[in-house]
């Protein structure tokens, strides 16, 4: 079988990573790059610099990567959509939920397979949490909080933290219980001079009646990429940052001291750290994508998917802006 021929648009912080990536795994061969502001990182080799997507096309590809700014999504997407090649879009899908319907109803009536760029999906200390979740290791779900705090990302432009940032926890949220998300209520901060916002604080609630809490900011001197997910049989806790996942189980021994047992409502019970293999999740994110154009069962961030998140940040956005509880159809 020959190798499928891929492309990258876009060179910049997130793109020199893609074509690490897309030179590293099998079958698949990196052949056209492209970048109307050049090549800042130096990651073409031998490649030429294209100009503009029309040149990438016209290199024959079966696929393409998008790294490019958000804002230039669309029409990107829209242009591989009508030449028929695949895509993995970075996340947001695009800028706003019009665009991203457009590239959704664009790819999926071309019979393309179109995806998104949500890699925390691929870390390893959530795709374990996902698998045990599944198993019914946690029984009933009734919380999940996430916290993405660190310093202020020099690379984004045109967008804010939600949008930026907090679309990983949306998209993470979901996926991981299977559930969507049915209404959000949340309150943001401007604070570096900028139009975007620097901070939300989002509560929301799943289809499944999960209840779910998101602190999210670049204003943030420490870096913390933290997920944990309450039941009744315990929590676990995803850290992210170095892709672990620990296990806080509900004790089964009682409390003697009966101030103490009265004021915890659980017990405490054993803490497990999990020894779990950690690949790359940039390098899971590309081989599960190349294993969906070979027609292989694989779990993709599809565009429909990559929609809703979109739909989910504009209405915790419009939230903030009118201190409203926002619903959302599911």
């Amino acid at each position: 079988m020959t190798n499928l021929r891929a492309g990258l648009i876009g060179l910049g912080m997130m793109g020199r990573h893609h074509a690490r990536v897309l030179r590293s795994i099998d079958g698949v061969d990196l052949v056209g790059v492209a970048d109307p502001a050049g090549d800042p990182h130096k990651v073409a080799g031998g490649l030429p610099v294209l100009p503009d997507i029309e040149s990438l096309i016209g290199v024959g590809l079966d696929y393409c990567v998008v790294a490019t700014p958000t804002a230039y999504h669309e029409e990107v997407g829209l242009a591989l959509a009508a030449a028929g090649v695949h895509a993995l879009v970075e996340k947001p899908l695009a800028k706003d939920s019009e665009g991203s319907a457009k590239l959704a109803a664009a790819f999926q009536a071309a019979g393309l397979v179109g995806a998104v760029g949500h890699i925390e999906r691929y870390n390893p200390a959530l795709q374990s949490l996902r698998s045990r979740l599944l198993d019914g290791e946690l029984g009933d779900i009734y919380q999940i909080i996430t916290r993405r705090q660190g310093p202020f990302p020099a690379r984004i432009a045109d967008v804010g933290v939600v949008k930026d940032l907090a679309t990983h926890d949306i998209d993470l949220t979901a996926w991981v219980v299977g559930s969507p998300f049915v209404s959000v209520a949340a309150r943001t901060v401007h604070k570096s001079g900028r139009d975007h916002e620097d901070l939300v604080a989002v509560t929301g609630q799943l289809a499944d009646g999960t209840v779910t809490s998101h602190l999210v900011n670049w204003l943030s001197p420490m870096k913390e990429r933290v997920t944990i997910v309450t039941g009744d049989r315990g929590a676990y806790i995803a850290d992210t940052l170095h892709a672990d996942l620990t296990f806080h189980a509900n004790g089964s021994i009682p409390t003697a001291w009966d101030d103490l047992a009265q004021f915890r409502g659980v017990s405490e019970g054993d803490v497990v750290r999990y020894a779990i293999a950690k690949p790359e999740p940039l390098r899971t994110e590309h081989e599960a994508f190349r294993d969906a154009l070979l027609g292989k069962e694989t779990d993709i961030v599809t565009m429909q998917q990559g929609l809703a998140t979109v739909e989910v940040a504009e209405a915790v956005l419009a939230s903030a802006r009118d201190g409203s509880t926002v619903r959302l159809p599911h």
